[in-house]
C-alpha cells in the first residue's frame, strides 16, 4: 500500500473501456508489426520472435491494467492463477506481476459508504481512518466498539467494483484476444464464465460472512485455530465487520526462527485443515495466498501457537462427484492400488476421455503428489530425516509435481481438465508450498488414516 491516497476508483464503464481500448490498440499494433517484421525469417526464428513480442506486449498490457485497480486487478490475478491450461506462459507470467497491494482510498471517500452500511449503528464504532491494508476490491480499517472497547476490523468494498465486474471481464478478455494468443474455444469460454462467477463470489459479503461462521463453527472446539467472529448487526452488502485478531504472517522471521517442533505443529495443523475440507466439510478454500493465514504465537509451554484463518471469499462448495473422486483416489493412493485408482476414475468424463498412456501418467502424477503421505519405503530416502519424517523443503515436491504436470500437458493427448479439478490442484500445490516455506518435517500419513 502506497502513502498516496485516491479519492475514487475509475469504475465507470466509459473510463475503463477507453483506458483498456487504448492499451489494446497499442499492443495489437505492436504485435502485428513484430509479426510482419519476422515474416521472412526461418520458422524457428519466427516462433522465438513471436514469443518475445508476446511477452513484451503482455507486460505492457498488465502494466496498464494495474493502473486501473478495482476488479481488473483481481480478474488478472485469477487468470494468472487458474489459466495455465488456456493462456500462453508469457501472458500468465505477466499477469502474475499484478500486485494486490494497491493505493488506498481516502477515508473521506469511504466514510459515506460506511455510514450508509451501518446506519444508526455508525456512532457505536470508533473507526481508525488510516487503513490497515488496501487491495484491489476492498480495504481494511481497524475499529473499536465504544461500549466495551472490543477490537474490530472493517472490510470495506470499494464503491462500484461489484457493478464493474462483468464489464471489466469482457474488456480484459477482449484485450487478451487482440494479442491473438488466447484460444477461441468453448472450454476457454466456460473457464471465463467460472472466473466471472468467482469474482462475483469475492464481492458477495453476505456469503463470505456465512462461510466465515461455518468455519468458525467447524473449528470452535479446536484450540489450535482461531476464526474471526462476524457481527451481522454491523455487516452489509459492502461491509464485513469481524473481531480483530492479533497475529504475525506465516512466512515472517518470527515464525521461521521458532524451534522446529513448534513450526512442525503449525504446519501439521494447517495440513489437517486441508484434509478436513475434502473429507468432512466439502467446502474448500481455493485461494492458496499466505495472506489468508496469521499465527498467534504462544509461549512454547502451556499456551499453544494458533493459526488464524482469514478471508473466506474464495471458499467453494464442491460437487459431490468431484469430492468422491478426490476421496476415492486418495484412498487408493494410500494403498498404492493402481487398479483402484483406475476404477475411481471411471464415470468421470475428463478422465474417461484419456487414452491408456495418458491415464497411467495421471496415476503416476497422483502418486507423486501423494508422496508425503506414503509409507517410508515408497519415499526417496534423501527426503526423509533420521526420524523418518518427510522433509518438505528438501523434497522440492511442489516443483517436481508442477514439472511433471507440465510435461503431461505438453502431450498431444492432453485434455483440459474441468475447472473444479484445477481448483483442487491449485489448492494442493498451495498447501505444499505452505509446508515447504515452513520447512515442515512431519509424518503426514497419520492425518489421513482416520478417513481411510
Amino acid at each position: 500500500m502506497t502513502d498516496e491516497r485516491l479519492t475514487r476508483l475509475k469504475t465507470g464503464a466509459f473510463e475503463r473501456r477507453l483506458s483498456i481500448a487504448k492499451a489494446s490498440i497499442v499492443a495489437g499494433t505492436r504485435m502485428a508489426a513484430a509479426s510482419a517484421g519476422s515474416m521472412f525469417s526461418a520458422p524457428e526464428n519466427r516462433a522465438t520472435a513471436r514469443r518475445k513480442a508476446l511477452a513484451e506486449q503482455a507486460d505492457y498490457l498488465v502494466n496498464e491494467l494495474g493502473k486501473l485497480k478495482g476488479s481488473v486487478v483481481k480478474i488478472g490475478q485469477m487468470m494468472a492463477l487458474y489459466g495455465e491450461h488456456f493462456l500462453p506462459v508469457e501472458i500468465t507470467q505477466a499477469l502474475h506481476k499484478l500486485n494486490d497491494s494497491t493505493t488506498a482510498l481516502t477515508w473521506a471517500s469511504l466514510e459515506p459508504l460506511v455510514r450508509q452500511q451501518l446506519g444508526s449503528r455508525f456512532d457505536e464504532l470508533e473507526i481508525d481512518p488510516e487503513p490497515l491494508g488496501a487491495a484491489s476490491l476492498a480495504q481494511v480499517h481497524r475499529a473499536r466498539r465504544r461500549r466495551d472497547g472490543l477490537e474490530l476490523v472493517l472490510k470495506i468494498q470499494y464503491p462500484g467494483v461489484a457493478q464493474a465486474i462483468d464489464a471489466d471481464l469482457n474488456l480484459v478478455t477482449h484485450m487478451l484476444r487482440l494479442t491473438r494468443a488466447v484460444p477461441q474455444t468453448r472450454d476457454f469460454d466456460e473457464w471465463l464464465d467460472e472466473v466471472r462467477m468467482m469474482m462475483h463470489r469475492e464481492v458477495n459479503y453476505p456469503l463470505e460472512a456465512e462461510t466465515t461462521r461455518h468455519f468458525r463453527d467447524y473449528l470452535k472446539n479446536d484450540p489450535r485455530f482461531i476464526v474471526p467472529q462476524v457481527f451481522p448487526e454491523y455487516c452489509g452488502e459492502q461491509l464485513l465487520v469481524m473481531t480483530y485478531e492479533h497475529g504475525v504472517p506465516v512466512n515472517s522471521a518470527r515464525i521461521m526462527t521458532l524451534p522446529p517442533e513448534r513450526r512442525n505443529a503449525i504446519a501439521r495443523a494447517a495440513l489437517e485443515v486441508c484434509c478436513r475440507e475434502v473429507f468432512e466439510w466439502g467446502q474448500i478454500q481455493t485461494d492458496p495466498n499466505f495472506g489468508n493465514y496469521l499465527v498467534r504465537l504462544g509461549n512454547g509451554a502451556d499456551q499453544p501457537d494458533q493459526i488464524i484463518l482469514l478471508d473466506f471469499g474464495a471458499v467453494r462448495d464442491f460437487p459431490e462427484n468431484l469430492l468422491a473422486l478426490a476421496r476415492n483416489l486418495t484412498k487408493a493412493a494410500y494403498r498404492r492400488d493402481r487398479d483402484a485408482m483406475r476404477q475411481a476414475m471411471v464415470g468421470f468424463k475428463f478422465l474417461d476421455s484419456l487414452n491408456s498412456s495418458t491415464r497411467e501418467n495421471f496415476i503416476d502424477l497422483a502418486l507423486l503428489a501423494f508422496e508425503p503421505f506414503a509409507e517410508p519405503e515408497f519415499v526417496p530416502a534423501e527426503v526423509l530425516n533420521a526420524n523418518g519424517d518427510y522433509c518438505w523443503a528438501r523434497s522440492r515436491l511442489h516443483v517436481r509435481a508442477t514439472s511433471q504436470a507440465a510435461r503431461s500437458a505438453a502431450s498431444r493427448h492432453f485434455v483440459v481438465p474441468p475447472k473444479e479439478f484445477m481448483f483442487l490442484t491449485r489448492k494442493l500445490m498451495g498447501a505444499y508450498t505452505f509446508m515447504t516455506v515452513m520447512d515442515a518435517q512431519i509424518k503426514a500419513r497419520a492425518l489421513l488414516t482416520p478417513y481411510m
